[in-house]
């Protein structure tokens, strides 16, 4: 049975102020905390409708009911499975290969998803700016799919951090030189910005190579067409995917 304090921290959990206070966040579903168990992530304790993971030793798991499991979860369907694990220390940025950089992404499903695509194409770095969503938040974690335990996620000031830099810096613009026809390093930083309004300002003046995902026609119209304007922009985790592609493809 959850106590009404287990229950209490739990929910608070789904809040960063108290992520940070108690230096915990929650997992859901047995894929992403099977994957944070064989990782170097430390368990905290977890809860499970059924015998689900019998490697974790009895006085760090709790087996509760379907109704209690309901009271605790963050997602919209329960899952068989909530773990509490502890938040690491920061750990040191890597300063080569390819680095991406996110600027003020809000939406945690968005951060979630570029972590995977980090992990699919081999990027081991990722840094965000301070108003990037918290790497933490249960619905990032969920939409990571574990690969958080192999993607390094740090939060930095950007312009400070590329101002440092001796990599050469890759921003996303819709007015940007066509990604299809640019010669793409190796090692870089690429930066994407906020879902609704890009790259900062502050940000952008630093950035000396502007790359663009280019629009194209339906099969069969003139590329002179307004056709090729009525889709506004990309997603910002669909874009990383086609930026990341050719980086590597490049590279």
């Amino acid at each position: 049975m959850v106590s009404k304090n287990q229950i209490k921290l739990i929910t608070s959990l789904q809040h960063k102020k108290y992520r940070i206070e108690h230096q915990l966040f929650i997992a859901e579903g047995v894929k992403v905390v099977q994957e944070l168990l064989a990782s170097n992530f430390v368990l905290e304790h977890l809860f499970e409708t059924e015998a689900i993971f019998e490697q974790v030793p009895i006085f760090q798991k709790t087996r509760i009911k379907e109704a209690d499991m309901n009271r605790i979860t963050a997602l919209s369907s329960a899952s068989t499975c909530l773990a509490i694990f502890k938040i690491p220390q920061a750990t040191r940025i890597d300063t080569k290969g390819l680095i991406v950089a996110l600027d003020d992404i809000r939406d945690p499903g968005n951060l979630g998803t570029i972590i995977r695509l980090c992990d699919w194409f081999g990027v081991t770095q990722l840094l965000c700016s301070p108003e990037t969503v918290d790497v933490y938040n249960p619905k990032v974690i969920q939409a990571t799919m574990g690969s958080i335990t192999r993607v390094k996620v740090n939060y930095v000031n950007l312009n400070d951090y590329i101002s440092q830099s001796s990599l050469p810096v890759f921003g996303t613009f819709m007015d940007g030189k066509n990604l299809y026809k640019e010669v793409l390093p190796k090692e870089a930083i690429l930066i994407l910005g906020n879902e609704a309004n890009g790259i900062s300002a502050s940000l952008e003046k630093n950035i000396k190579n502007r790359i663009a995902i280019p629009r194209f026609p339906s099969v069969g119209d003139d590329t002179s067409c307004d056709n090729i304007q009525k889709t506004e922009s990309l997603n910002v985790a669909t874009a990383t995917a086609i930026f990341l592609s050719e980086f590597r493809r490049n590279g």
